[in-house]
């Protein structure tokens, strides 16, 4: 577990970024994003690296352990620790799947608007799985009511019909790096805009979509 592993990112400008991280901070990387994805109200960006390089550990960890003494009882430590980062990589996938199967039509719609340079929010294999799901229900829809309904109704537009993601929606957060000048929006029509200041350490409670693009960055973490 003392090895260094290749992670290959992307800087400000979307190049690549070759990082190399030891297996700690690769697992405090995919913890952070389970977190991330567990409490955002939308599909965050696709962290698909960090699940290729968890999964080669995992395997790396596996070999190891075939060659280890059985009766050991760092063998039986490793082995918990890897049920843990599995439980944790299963409920990641698993977080976006289902954000992915209820808010389908507008993933896929964003995904098109997206250009080449910004971060994709899918993955390639869950881009297929949400065009697939899209299809199937769509298929679904009219040959189980459509086609049942008079011809001026056979049409159902899935982005109206499909509740968005409540960006409106409050989240508590670490803040990770000091934030200055946040604008927030007010509450009601009779207060006003107003701006604060996150001090590295503290926690807030606060609406979504003031501190996603934080959240994107890094700046804070949902907790």
């Amino acid at each position: 577990m003392a090895e260094e592993l290749d992670f290959a990112g992307q800087d400000s400008d979307g190049a690549s970024d070759e990082v190399v991280l030891t297996p700690a901070e690769l697992i405090a990387r995919l913890e952070q994003a389970w977190m991330n994805e567990k409490f955002a109200p939308e599909l965050l960006e696709s962290k698909s690296e960090i699940v290729e390089c968890v999964i080669e550990q995992l395997d790396h960890m596996e070999e190891n352990l075939k060659k280890a003494n059985k009766g050991d009882l760092k063998v039986s430590i490793h082995r918990m620790e890897m049920e843990r980062i599995r439980y944790v990589l299963s409920s990641y996938l698993r977080c976006r799947l289902g954000k992915i199967e209820k808010f389908f039509p507008h993933i896929l719609e964003k995904e098109k608007a997206h250009s080449d340079g910004e971060p994709s929010s899918l993955s390639p294999e869950e881009f297929a799985f949400a065009k697939e799901y899209m299809a199937n229900t769509e298929t679904y829809l009219k040959n189980v009511a459509l086609r049942h309904m008079p011809p001026n109704v056979q049409k159902v537009d899935l982005l109206r019909s499909v509740p968005k993601p409540d960006l409106d929606s409050y989240v508590f957060l670490r803040v990770n790096q000091r934030q200055e000048n946040i604008l927030v929006e007010p509450e009601t029509d009779e207060q006003r805009d107003y701006v604060v200041d996150l001090e590295e350490g503290s926690q807030h409670l606060i609406r979504y979509k003031t501190i996603a693009p934080l959240v994107a960055s890094g700046a804070v973490q949902l907790i």
